[in-house]
C-alpha cells in the first residue's frame, strides 16, 4: 500500500493529535478544570432562554436597585431589570461575537497567508498592507471602525477582526515560507498540480495546528474588546444585553450596587482565563518541538 504524502499525514496528526495521546498526558488538572469552566459558561448562556425568570429587557420601576432575594438572585438594576437575566443572556452575544470574530479572522488570515507565502511577486504588496494595518493599536482601529458603520453586532465583529488578520496573516504566511521549500511540494510542482491543489491539499495543513492555537487566543481577545468597546459606549446597542454593556450600566451606580459590574466582569474573566489556558495546552499538545523536549 502506497504511504501517504507528507502533507496528509500533517493534516491527519493535526486533526487526532489531542485525541491520539495517552489520557494522561492530554489535560493536566489546570486544563482540566478551564475546560469544565468554559464548556459551563457556554451551555449556561446558550441556554439561558430556557431557565432565566425574566425577560433580560423588560423593566420594572417598582423594583429598581432591589438587593438580591428569592425573587431576584441577583438584585435588579437601575431600571429594575434582573440582573442574573441579563448576565446570563448577555454571554450568548459576547461568546456570538468572539467565536464569530476568531473564525474570520483566521479564514481570512489563512487566505491571504497562503497567498503571501506561496507568490513571491504578492508578497511585497501583501505584507505591506498587513504593516500598515498593525500600525495602528487594535483598540483604536476598533473604535473608528464602529463609529464609522454604527453600534451593531455584525460592526463589531468587523472591527475586531480587521486587526487580527494582520497576525493571522504573518502566521500563516511564516509557515507557508518553509513548507513550500519542502520536497513534497517541489514534486507537486514538478508534477503539474493546480495552485489551488497545491495550496489547499499540501501547504494547508502545515497551518492548521498553529492556527487552531491562534484561534483560541483571537476569541479571548474578541470577548475582551467587545467589553472595552461597549464599556467605552462604542460596542453594540445598549439595548442589547452583553457582559461589556452591563458593567458600562453599573459604573455609575458601583458603591451602592457593586453587583451589576463585579457578576458580569467574573463570568467574563473565568472565560477569558480558560480560553486561554486552553490554547496553551493546545499549543503544548500540538507543537512536535516540545514533544520531543518532554520525550
Amino acid at each position: 500500500m502506497a504511504k501517504a504524502s507528507p502533507s496528509r499525514q500533517s493534516a491527519f496528526h493535526v486533526l487526532t493529535g489531542l485525541f491520539s495521546l495517552p489520557a494522561g498526558a492530554r489535560l493536566g488538572i489546570g486544563p482540566t478544570i478551564a475546560a469544565a469552566i468554559l464548556l459551563g459558561i457556554v451551555a449556561a448562556s446558550v441556554c439561558a432562554p430556557l431557565y432565566v425568570p425574566y425577560d433580560p429587557l423588560a423593566m420594572d420601576s417598582l423594583s429598581r436597585l432591589r438587593p438580591p432575594s428569592d425573587a431576584h438572585l441577583l438584585g435588579t438594576d437601575q431600571y429594575g431589570r434582573d440582573i442574573f437575566s441579563r448576565v446570563m443572556t448577555g454571554g450568548r452575544v459576547s461568546l456570538l461575537i468572539g467565536v464569530g470574530a476568531a473564525l474570520v479572522s483566521v479564514g481570512l488570515g489563512l487566505a491571504i497567508g497562503l497567498v503571501a507565502g506561496f507568490f513571491r511577486a504578492a508578497d511585497g504588496l501583501i505584507m505591506r498592507i498587513m504593516d500598515s494595518l498593525m500600525a495602528i493599536p487594535a483598540i483604536l482601529l476598533a473604535i473608528a471602525l464602529v463609529a464609522l458603520n454604527g453600534p451593531s453586532l455584525g460592526s463589531v465583529i468587523i472591527a475586531i477582526t480587521i486587526p487580527e488578520v494582520p497576525r493571522v496573516v504573518r502566521l500563516v504566511r511564516s509557515v507557508v515560507l518553509t513548507a513550500r521549500e519542502e520536497p513534497y511540494v517541489e514534486a507537486a510542482i514538478a508534477l503539474g498540480s493546480s495552485m489551488p491543489r497545491i495550496l489547499i491539499q499540501h501547504l494547508m495543513p502545515n497551518t492548521l495546528a498553529p492556527l487552531i492555537v491562534q484561534g483560541t487566543y483571537i476569541c479571548a481577545s474578541a470577548i475582551l474588546i467587545e467589553a472595552i468597546l461597549s464599556f467605552l459606549g462604542a460596542g453594540v446597542s445598549t439595548e442589547i444585553p452583553t457582559w461589556g454593556n452591563i458593567m458600562a450600566e453599573g459604573r455609575s451606580y458601583f458603591q451602592i450596587k457593586p453587583g451589576m459590574i463585579f457578576w458580569p466582569g467574573l463570568l467574563l474573566s473565568l472565560c477569558i482565563l480558560a480560553i486561554n489556558l486552553l490554547g496553551d495546552t493546545a499549543r503544548d499538545l500540538l507543537d512536535p518541538r516540545l514533544k520531543k523536549r518532554e520525550g
